[in-house]
């Protein structure tokens, strides 16, 4: 038998919360749907290729799932059809009869490749900035459009990389660095619709062989965290399901960090 993960009452989120979690196929976007799931919310499952995956996500949470998947997030239409799609999906689970809903986007498609600055491409640049930085501006843009008469809750997956280099990863460390500017850009701007946008930044979160395939970086960020592990995706899905509640309710234009304490080391 499925074990079933949607609690009947929500301990944390309001009522009728319907969110879509861009993404939602890899370790860190299943802890974040898990985690909506586990406070109640209808939730909206994004993927591009983990299709089986995503889906045995779906059949786990129960019927307050449902699998999207295909969408290109470099394709501007593209991510205007997925939001659309979710919030007709949404409209089943509160609100006016009829009505599309969306009450929660979490940003959480990224690709993170290796690769020296100085032999990288315009065409490797562009590969990780539309994929990590346009599909949140156009994911936003399309999902505050739903949500501009009754407010919403919109936070972006970014990364201590974001203002922490690392060799191999110029393209990414810019993408995530501009994910945070454009939180706290969209934050001004969408406020006065009642839509809050934050950006959660993970450090180093845990994964089935993560250990084996980078023993020495592992080994590494044990020694450096102040709380003695690697993070967990159900780490980052709380802190995602806190900034879509009520209680960070006079949160916006944030950037959570969580990183079990890495940035708090000294470094010299």
């Amino acid at each position: 038998m499925t074990t079933r993960t949607t609690r009947t009452t929500s301990t944390t989120l309001s009522a009728g919360q319907v969110a879509l979690i861009i993404g939602a196929g890899g370790g860190i976007g299943r802890g974040i749907a898990l985690r909506f799931a586990q406070e109640g919310a209808a939730v909206a499952l994004h993927c591009r290729t983990e299709v089986a995956a995503t889906r045995e996500l779906a059949r786990e949470i129960g019927e307050r799932a449902v699998v999207l998947p295909g969408a290109d997030l470099t394709v501007e239409g593209e991510c205007r059809r997925l939001v659309r799609e979710a919030a007709e999906w949404g409209a089943r689970w509160g609100g006016r009869p009829g009505e599309a809903r969306l009450t929660a986007l979490v940003n959480n498609a990224g690709v993170q490749p290796v690769q020296p600055l100085p032999s990288m491409t315009a065409a490797d640049w562009r590969a990780v900035v539309d994929t990590n930085l346009t599909s949140v501006f156009a994911c936003t843009q399309a999902a505050a459009e739903v949500m501009r008469e009754r407010g919403g809750t919109i936070t972006h997956i970014a990364s201590v990389e974001a203002v922490t280099p690392a060799p191999g990863h110029a393209h990414y460390c810019v993408s995530k660095a501009a994910v945070v500017m454009h939180a706290r850009a969209a934050a001004q701007e969408y406020g006065p619709f009642g839509i809050r946008v934050n950006t959660v930044s993970p450090g180093l979160i845990d994964r089935e062989g993560l250990a084996e395939a980078w023993p020495e970086g592992v080994r590494r960020w044990r020694e450096a965290v102040a709380v003695g592990r690697l993070g967990r995706p159900e780490d980052v899905g709380d802190a995602c399901v806190f900034l879509a509640s009520p209680l960070a309710s006079w949160i916006t234009g944030h950037d959570l960090v969580v990183d079990g304490g890495v940035s708090a080391r000294p470094t010299w």
